[in-house]
Order: C-alpha cells, then structure tokens, then sequence
C-alpha cells in the first residue's frame, strides 16, 4: 500500500518534526516535572498531528477544518508549555527563539491549510 495521504501535508511534515524535537528537550526537563509540564508539552505538540491526521480523514470540510483549528490550537499551547519552560529555567531564550519560530511556522503552514479548505469550499459552490 502506498497511500501517504496527511504525511504528505506540509503542516504535518513540520509539526511530526517539532513533536520529535519537543520529546527530545522535554527528556532534559527536571524529574520532579515528569507528570507536570514534560507531560503537558508532550501531550500538547503530539496533539499537533494527531488533529491533523484525523481531520484529514475526516472528508468532510467542516470536520477537517474544525480538526485542523485543534491543531493550531496545540501548537499555540505547546508554545504557551515552552514560555513556562524558559520561565522555570528548563531551557534558554535562543532555544525558546527557536522553537517558537518553529511553532510559528507550523501554525502558518495550519492556518494556509485552512485557507485551502475554504477557498475549495466556496470553489464548490
């Protein structure tokens, strides 16, 4: 079988490669943080491309577009995960730079998907 459907979408592309990234510093997280925020932020960016995954599947484009909105949400939150990061010392500001212009772009490459599900709607009326 060599159907890629999602795993072809930009956004996912980018999201699936922040949710790898955020596992990775969210490893370096105190202990005591465990059940706290590492399993916020974790939970949060994997939420990213599982909302992308369904809502593709979904085939409808209200269901799509309303998954694809979760989506952005997560990464908005794993942004908001990030700030307290920095704010308790967990990471430093050029790391919160970077991943916040991560976070940036998926959110960018979301809401372009968006825009396509509503351009292709009104296309179909």
């Amino acid at each position: 079988m060599n159907y890629k459907g999602y795993k072809e979408l930009e956004s996912y592309i980018k999201a699936r490669e922040l949710r790898i990234e955020i596992s990775e510093i969210a490893k370096h997280f105190p202990s005591t943080e465990k059940f706290l925020l590492t399993n916020q932020i974790i939970r949060s960016s994997r939420s990213i491309t599982a909302n992308i995954a369904e809502g593709y599947g979904r085939y409808t484009y209200t269901d799509t577009k309303n998954f694809f909105i979760i989506a952005r949400g997560s990464a908005t939150e794993t942004m908001e995960h990030l700030t307290t990061a920095f704010d308790e010392k967990f990471i430093t500001d050029e790391t919160l730079r970077i991943f916040e212009l991560k976070c940036e772009t998926v959110i960018k490459l979301i809401n372009g998907y968006i825009n396509y599900l509503d351009k292709s709607k009104a296309i179909k009326k």
